[in-house]
Parts: C-alpha cells; sequence; structure tokens
C-alpha cells in the first residue's frame, strides 16, 4: 500500500520550509519501518522508489512546481528511472535523502536522488519525469517559465546525457512480447 500518512507528512512539513530555487536541493529524512523490508529484512528496492517519491513530492511543492501544476492544469509522470544499490538500509534505520533538479532536455525534467546512512551512501535514483498536460509532454522550458526561471537550464551531466542515449536505443516495444500468448 502506498503511505499516504508519510506522504501527508513531508508535504505538511514542506509547506513550512523556506522556498527553495529550481536547482537548490531538498534535504529529507525517513525511517526503514518493519512495512519497508523485503524477505531478507532491509529495505525493498520497489518501497525505496516509493520513499523517492517521498523526497521529490516535497521538493516540488518548496520550489513551487506543484503551484504551477495546479494553476497550469498539468500533471506529472515519471518516464524513466535508473536506480543503484550500494549499501544495505535494516528496519528502523534513519535515512537522509537529498533530490534534487539537474537540469532538462527537450522534453524531460532529469532529478538526482540518494538515500544517506551515516554519511554513507545507499542507493541513487536518476529519475526522467515528465510534466503533462490534454496536449502531452509540456516542454520544460515552459515549466521553468513558470516557475520563474529565464534562460537555459544548466548542462545535463556527461552520466545522465549517457544514460538517456542508452535508453534510446532499447527498442520499444521490449522485445519479450514475442513471448506472450496470442
Amino acid at each position: 500500500m502506498y503511505p499516504f500518512a508519510r506522504l501527508a507528512i513531508g508535504l505538511f512539513a514542506a509547506t513550512r520550509q523556506p522556498r527553495l530555487g529550481p536547482f537548490d536541493p531538498h534535504v529529507s529524512r525517513h525511517v526503514c519501518w518493519p512495512w519497508d523490508l523485503d524477505p531478507w529484512r532491509e529495505l525493498n528496492n520497489g518501497r525505496t522508489l516509493t520513499l523517492y517519491d517521498l523526497g521529490r513530492t516535497p521538493l516540488a511543492v518548496r520550489s513551487g512546481l506543484t503551484r504551477a501544476l495546479g494553476a497550469n492544469g498539468w500533471g506529472m509522470t515519471v518516464a524513466g528511472s535508473s536506480v543503484r544499490y550500494r549499501r544495505r538500509v535494516r528496519m528502523f534505520d534513519r535515512v537522509t535523502m537529498v533530490s534534487r533538479l539537474l537540469g532538462w532536455d527537450a522534453r524531460f525534467l532529469y532529478l538526482d536522488q540518494s538515500m544517506w546512512l551515516h554519511g554513507e551512501c545507499t542507493s541513487q535514483a536518476l529519475i526522467r519525469s515528465a510534466v503533462t498536460s490534454r496536449a502531452g509532454i509540456v516542454p520544460p522550458a515552459e515549466v521553468a517559465r513558470a516557475l520563474g526561471h529565464s534562460g537555459p537550464g544548466p548542462a545535463l551531466p556527461d552520466w545522465v546525457r549517457a544514460w538517456t542515449e542508452a535508453e534510446a536505443q532499447r527498442p520499444w516495444p521490449p522485445e519479450a512480447g514475442k513471448f506472450l500468448p496470442r
């Protein structure tokens, strides 16, 4: 089940924190509860992505993005992700999460998120996100203008550009579709 109560608490706290600029990081703290565990008694990889939601959403509030979404009738979706898992997070561990916007290209926003435990990075996620309208994907430059940012965004880091290039090579629809019963 989605952790709506945790989301509500994070959103409530975000409304009482200072506003962030488009590239400022949002730092949040999260506890690994028993219902976040997998059979090996560590943070479940799927729940890790859910916890990253709990960092991105307050970032959107503090940066003014949620206000711009509502004012323009826009929505937001994750259009891709890549996660590195490096250290275990166990029950009752308290992790610090850093969420920040790296920049954008012609279609997508790219966010970097990481979880830290005792000064060590446990995981890092690259999130490709799209702002959407009834007409389709809203150009990120238009979203940036709605947030008060004029001019081009920063150049994406080489590792992000390499990931987007690799993703462009990936077949769609997936080749596994040929194994579906007809």
